[in-house]
């Protein structure tokens, strides 16, 4: 029997990273080391999500998916997918700028690394006051002034820059040449892909002393210049109603400010769900049981289980593939 699932997170250590993912979002993080990503749902080879709540805990998630196939998943994305769960969740601390960096399109990370491309959304949980997101070029640009800048250290100037505040959302597509600076907390959903080409770094040296490593020449292919994109998909909660932040090929991701109890149906949608919860607490319910979810925490919901009860108070992302 299929219920809805937690995982244990994969805490990441990053150069730029700090401590509120546990602060914030309660992980338990190792004394004293600069976590930057907690992954809460993850396939990826090396990084697979172990379930730790139910009579599946300490199953993977290609264990699973291989077991349940369309049940848990959905047949079509199934039919699609095969063993690899197409998402990749996330939560960003950074404490120090990110990166300026880049992912490639499905064809380029094909091609290269018979890995699917990254596209991403950015959901902003908390942040400082100094907080902004670099996303895309700050008007036209060609290669030849991209190539200067490069070679200058001066490409942050041409990004475009945001300063943005809790609940700020924003939609990265492959291609697009992005950062993030100050303190800001995020709920990350991309394509399952780990795929990074970093281009600039602020000149600063990893743990070994030295500057770290870039990839400006596998950059280069990998930028869309004709990108028209409005990156900014902020869109207002509403209680007991879910808001669509972003659809796109990839992913659909809704926003919900839960105030009591409401019934969500799933039926006919042949996908799984996530359900983030990025603050308060509330309890999923279905014809089976109950599950509660707490501040921080993620939930795969089984494709098998179309109509849920959501009861509580707090605000929380859900996602599926339409």
């Amino acid at each position: 029997m299929l219920y809805p699932l937690k995982f244990k997170p994969i805490l990441k250590e990053k150069i730029w990273g700090g401590r509120r993912l546990g602060e914030k979002l309660g992980k338990r993080l190792p004394a004293g080391r600069a976590v930057g990503e907690s992954w809460e749902l993850s396939g990826l080879d090396g990084n697979r999500s172990v379930v730790r709540n139910g009579p599946l805990k300490g199953n993977d998630l290609e264990e699973l998916i291989e077991v349940y196939m369309g049940e848990l998943v959905g047949d079509r994305v199934y039919e699609r997918f095969g063993l690899q769960f197409p998402l990749l969740i996330k939560y960003l601390d950074v404490q120090q700028p990110l990166s300026v960096q880049v992912h490639p399109n499905d064809d380029l990370a094909a091609e290269r690394h018979g890995s699917y491309g990254k596209t991403e959304m950015w959901y902003v949980v908390d942040c400082g006051p100094d907080a902004a997101l670099r996303v895309g070029f700050d008007g036209p640009v060609t290669r030849e002034q991209y190539a200067e800048h490069v070679e200058r250290g001066t490409l942050p100037e041409l990004l475009a820059k945001a300063r943005v505040h809790p609940g700020d959302t924003f939609f990265v597509p492959a291609g697009t040449v992005h950062t993030i600076e100050g303190s800001v907390l995020i709920a990350e959903i991309q394509q399952a892909s780990d795929i990074t080409y970093r281009i600039y770094d602020w000149d600063r040296v990893g743990p070994d002393g030295r500057k770290r490593e870039l990839q400006t020449d596998l950059a280069a292919n990998a930028i869309d210049f004709a990108s028209g994109t409005s990156f900014d998909v902020t869109a207002a909660p509403e209680r007991n109603r879910f808001v669509t932040l972003k659809k796109c090929p990839y992913f659909t991701t809704n926003l919900l400010l839960l105030d009591g109890r409401i019934e969500r149906n799933h039926v006919g949608r042949d996908s799984f769900a996530v359900y983030m919860m990025l603050d308060g607490r509330m309890t999923l319910s279905w014809d089976k049981g109950t599950e509660t979810v707490d501040r921080g925490e993620t939930v795969l919901l089984p494709a098998c289980i179309e109509e849920i009860g959501l009861e509580g108070r707090g605000k929380l992302l859900e996602i599926y593939i339409d």
